[in-house]
């Protein structure tokens, strides 16, 4: 069986690349790629598959056509291993079955023409993908390198920027890399956001010299977020906050959901945890929900808000690896039902409740629905002046319960 060759191009075309891939593709019985990337060799008599839609499929042809001994070339972007074809190639036929000749990644030569390290700069991409969720992985980056597409164009990524306050950015758009009209230009979010670029292109964000973003660790303060007032915000504390967050464990591709979200605290401090994942949550209160978008615009979060009463809307949402209960409305059983249902192997299910018959009535349906149950009770002070002296004021005890699937139920249903 013959090696799959997988080579890199630039803009430039063959007049870019090293012999060996040169001689690769004059050589080829199979010449595979985009359409812009065929045209580069009218000359070379090779049988051409275009790669337009599907393809899963048409790695299926390729492997066909390697089974039967032809010698196939794959004509990819750049690097084929830096977001393109070459790793699921790897994946799909196995490592020994590919031979990779990458070119310059499209991020090599944008920082080359910016004429900047590109070592610290971390690298995501929005290029045929969601935007959802882009604010809390970029917040706090000082460098950023985004590979963007005909929908999500850096003009839609800087107002993106701009509607969640993450202004402290200056952008460098480099448009066609290699090609005779290459362009390379600095811009303003606010100027870019009105900017019409090349869809070939790549965004990267710095930070202003002298910017000062805001920082928030765990546990931001309760009067930070915006809320109903006098004390019908409905704000899970931040002492309890943490320790839910905590027992909900966290990791950084979770999907959460937040189920009666309130003013979207919990929300919040788990988008920003799970920066790679994303949080869906859901509540009744059109007024609480006002405040919860807004705070979440505020503090750098992107999240999936849906007007609803619970269970109602979650039929909408992914599987979820970590469940918050922040109000049930009276459906607690079904709730818990649902979720036991829905959860990820290892998820978790937690809720905060403030009184002994809501705590004993958790537990019940927790058990029944199958969980691993544990409370804990947090009785918290905190300090407040008096005089020149200071004193201690307590809040409502709180207790946190956690249900937690059964590792011989996972197994067990592994093995159904």
């Amino acid at each position: 069986m013959t090696v799959v060759t997988v080579i890199g191009i630039g803009d430039d075309g063959a007049a870019g690349l090293f012999p060996q891939a040169v001689e690769s593709i004059a050589a080829a019985d199979v010449l595979v790629g985009g359409e812009r990337h065929l045209s580069f060799f009218p000359d070379v008599r090779a049988e051409r598959m275009p790669l337009k839609t599907g393809v899963l499929s048409a790695i299926e042809e390729i492997r066909k056509q390697q089974e039967a001994g032809l010698r196939v070339v794959v004509l990819a972007s750049g690097d084929p291993l830096f977001y393109g074809i070459g790793g699921l190639l790897a994946k799909k036929l196995g490592a020994d079955a590919v031979r990779i000749i990458p070119h310059f990644s499209s991020v090599q030569l944008a920082f080359s023409r910016m004429k900047e390290s590109s070592q610290d700069a971390h690298i995501d991409s929005v290029h045929g993908r969601a935007i959802t969720g882009l604010a809390q992985r970029l917040d706090g980056k000082a460098k950023v390198a985004l590979l963007t597409d005909k929908e999500n164009t850096p003009a839609r990524v800087a107002q993106y920027l701009l509607d969640y306050g993450m202004d402290e950015y200056e952008a460098f758009v480099a448009e066609k890399l290699g090609n005779p009209d290459e362009r390379c230009r600095w811009f303003s979010l606010a100027d870019l956001a009105r900017t019409e670029c090349d869809p070939l292109n790549v965004l990267i964000l710095r930070q202003r010299a002298g910017a000062n973003p805001p920082h928030w660790g765990l546990g931001i303060e309760d009067d930070q977020f915006q809320q109903r007032k006098p004390d019908k915000g409905l704000i899970t504390k931040k002492e309890v906050r943490v320790v839910s967050l905590a027992e909900m464990n966290l990791k950084p591709d979770s999907i959460v959901w937040d189920i009666g979200t309130a003013t979207g605290s919990v929300a919040i401090e788990a988008a920003r945890i799970a920066r790679n994942g994303h949080v869906f949550a859901v509540e009744k209160n059109e007024p609480d929900l006002e405040n919860a978008i807004a705070n979440a615009k505020k503090f750098r979060t992107d999240i999936t808000f849906v007007h609803a009463k619970a269970p109602q809307g979650l039929e909408q949402f992914p599987d979820p690896d970590a469940v918050f209960v922040g109000g049930s409305g009276g459906e607690l059983a079904e709730l818990i039902q649902l979720c036991r249902e829905r959860l990820r192997p290892n998820g978790r299910f937690v809720l905060n409740a403030v009184t002994i018959e809501n705590l004993y009535e958790a537990m019940q349906a927790l058990k029944e629905a199958g969980f691993a149950t544990s409370v804990t009770m947090l009785q918290v002070s905190r300090s407040k002046p008096i005089l020149h002296l200071t004193r201690l004021e307590g809040l409502n005890p709180v207790y946190v319960i956690t249900g937690k699937i059964p590792v011989e139920a996972e197994r067990e249903g592994d093995l159904a």
